[in-house]
C-alpha cells in the first residue's frame, strides 16, 4: 500500500536501485550462525542426505556421461587461483586488494557447464529414485549404472518433467531428464539464449518459448505439470531439492581448500561472492558453507543493475511479494542467468539471517571484467559469471563494503582473507559467441 517515494525513505537504497545505480549493501538481519541457525528449516542431515543420494548415483553419471569418469561419476569442479586478475582488478579500479584470490569454476562442471549441474540435475536423479523406489524396480543398496537401461527409460518414458528457465537450469534439467528417459519441457523466457534452447532441442527436449520474462516461464511450466499428474514440476522458486543439491558444493569446497593448504579461520576469514537469479544456487551454496565455517565466511550475492530482485525482497523484508517492475526496472540484461524479476521467498527468509550482504553490478562491468580474467588468467565466463569476480573491489572500496569489515572486526585480517569467486558458467557457451562477449569487453576497457 505503499509508494516508491515511501519505500524510498525508509529505505534510501532503493532509489540507486530503481535508478539502476551500482550499490553495496550490508545485511542488517544478519544474525551470529548458532542464533541464526535455529530459524532455518534445514540443516546439516538434509545436505547430507543429499551427498549420499549424489554418490549411489555416480555409478550411472559415470556410465552415462564419460565426462565425469575422472572424477568416478562425481560432478563437481576446481578451484583455481588468479594472481593475475587481482592484479588487473587493482590496476582497473585504482585501489591495492590484499589476500587470496580464487575462482570456484563452476562454469566448468561436466554435464551442462554451470552451477545448476549441481541442483538441476540433483533433482532430477533424486525424482528419478523416487520413482523406481516407488514401483519396486531399485532400492538404495543397488548398483545405480542398472538405470541405463531400456527397462528404466521405458519406465521414465511415461512421466514427464517440467520446469521454467532464463537458460541454464533448463539446460542442466533437459539433459539430465532426456538421457533418463522422461519426457521434458524447459519453459523458456525471452532471456533465454538461442544456443541453449538449440542444444536442448538437438538432445531431445521440447522447448516453449515466451516474450515474457522469467516469471511467465515459471508459471507456464506450473500449469502444465497441474494439469498432467505423471508430470513433475522442478520449481526453481520454492525447491529444498534444488537448494540441497547446490549445498552439497560447501562440503566438497572445505575439502578442496584443505587439499591447496588454504586455513579458513578467525585470522584467516573467507569472503564469497555469489551470483544471484532467483537465488537458489547461491542461496544453497551460502547455507551450506555456513554450516561449515559458521562466522569465519561472509558471502555475499551479486546481481545485475536491471535485475536486482533477492535485494529487493531483502531489503524491503517482501521477499516473493515484490518485483524489480514494481520499481520501474526493466528486468533486461545480458546476465540471461540473472534476469529474474521476482526472489524466491523460500530462499531469501531461509538465507536472511545468514547473508552478509548484496550489491550490483551493470553489464558494461561484466563485459570488462569478462575480458580482464580471458586476458590475465586465460579463463572465459558467460557474463553472468562475472558478476561474482567484482566482489572483493566493492568490499574494499566501497563506504558500505569498509564500514562491513569495520563494525566485525575484520581490519587486521584482511591481509590473510581468501576471496572466492564464483565463476557460475561458461564453458559451454559457442566460440563465436564468446568471441563476441570478448572483443566488447575489450572495446570498453
Amino acid at each position: 500500500m505503499k509508494t516508491i517515494q515511501d519505500w524510498i525513505k525508509e529505505y534510501p537504497i532503493i532509489s540507486d536501485l530503481a535508478s539502476v545505480k551500482e550499490v553495496f549493501w550490508t545485511n542488517p538481519k544478519k544474525e551470529p550462525f548458532q542464533t541464526g541457525a535455529k530459524k532455518l528449516p534445514l540443516n546439516e542431515n538434509d545436505v547430507k542426505d543429499a551427498e549420499k543420494r549424489l554418490k549411489r548415483f555416480a555409478p550411472y553419471i559415470a556410465k552415462v556421461f564419460p565426462e565425469t569418469r575422472e572424477h568416478s561419476g562425481i560432478i563437481e569442479s576446481p578451484i583455481v587461483s588468479i594472481p593475475a586478475m587481482r592484479q588487473k582488478l587493482s590496476q582497473m579500479y585504482e585501489h591495492p586488494l590484499k589476500g587470496g584470490f580464487l575462482l570456484k569454476c563452476d562454469s566448468h562442471l561436466p554435464i551442462s557447464g554451470s552451477i545448476k549441474a549441481r541442483g538441476g540435475i540433483y533433482e532430477v536423479l533424486k525424482h528419478a529414485e523416487t520413482l523406481a523406489i516407488q514401483h519396486g524396480l531399485l532400492s538404495v543398496e543397488d548398483d545405480y549404472s542398472i538405470l541405463d537401461s531400456q527397462k528404466f527409460r521405458n519406465f521414465f518414458s511415461d512421466h514427464s518433467i517440467a520446469v521454467g528457465s532464463t537458460g541454464n537450469l533448463g539446460l542442466s534439467i533437459g539433459i539430465a531428464s532426456a538421457k533418463l528417459g522422461f519426457k521434458v519441457t524447459v519453459h523458456m523466457s525471452a532471456d533465454a539464449k538461442k544456443w541453449k534452447k538449440d542444444l536442448l532441442r538437438n538432445k531431445g527436449v521440447t522447448v516453449i518459448e515466451y516474450k515474457e520474462d522469467y516469471s511467465k516461464s515459471v508459471d507456464e511450466g506450473r500449469k502444465q505439470a497441474d494439469g498432467d499428474p505423471n508430470c513433475y514440476f522442478i520449481d526453481d522458486e520454492n525447491s529444498c531439492d534444488l537448494f540441497l543439491g547446490y549445498a552439497v558444493a560447501a562440503f566438497r569446497l572445505k575439502k578442496q581448500l584443505e587439499e591447496l593448504n588454504i586455513t579458513v579461520d578467525e585470522s584467516h576469514p573467507l569472503f564469497v561472492y555469489l551470483p544471484c537469479g532467483v537465488g537458489g544456487g547461491p542461496g544453497g551454496v551460502a547455507f551450506g558453507l555456513k554450516l561449515m565455517y559458521q562466522d569465519r565466511v561472509h558471502c555475499f550475492f551479486a546481481e545485475p543493475t536491471h535485475s536486482p530482485c533477492m535485494l529487493l525482497g531483502l531489503v524491503t523484508g517482501l521477499h516473493d511479494k515484490v518485483s524489480v517492475h514494481d520499481f520501474g526496472i526493466d528486468n533486461i540484461t545480458t546476465a540471461d542467468g540473472l534476469a529474474v524479476g521476482r526472489p524466491s521467498g523460500f530462499v531469501g527468509q531461509t538465507i536472511e539471517p545468514l547473508l552478509s550482504g548484496s550489491y550490483t553490478v551493470s553489464d558494461q562491468e561484466l563485459f570488462k571484467l569478462l575480458s580482464a580474467l580471458a586476458d590475465t588468467e586465460n579463463i572465459r565466463l558467460e557474463p553472468s559469471a562475472l558478476a561474482g569476480v567484482i566482489g572483493p573491489v566493492k568490499l574494499l572500496t566501497t563506504k558500505q563494503g569498509k564500514e562491513y569489515v569495520q563494525n566485525h572486526d575484520l581490519k587486521d585480517t584482511m591481509k590473510n582473507a581468501v576471496h572466492l569467486m564464483w565463476a557460475t558458467g561458461g564453458s559451454m557457451v559457442p566460440k563465436e559467441i564468446m568471441d563476441e562477449y570478448y572483443k566488447k569487453g575489450t572495446i570498453i576497457l
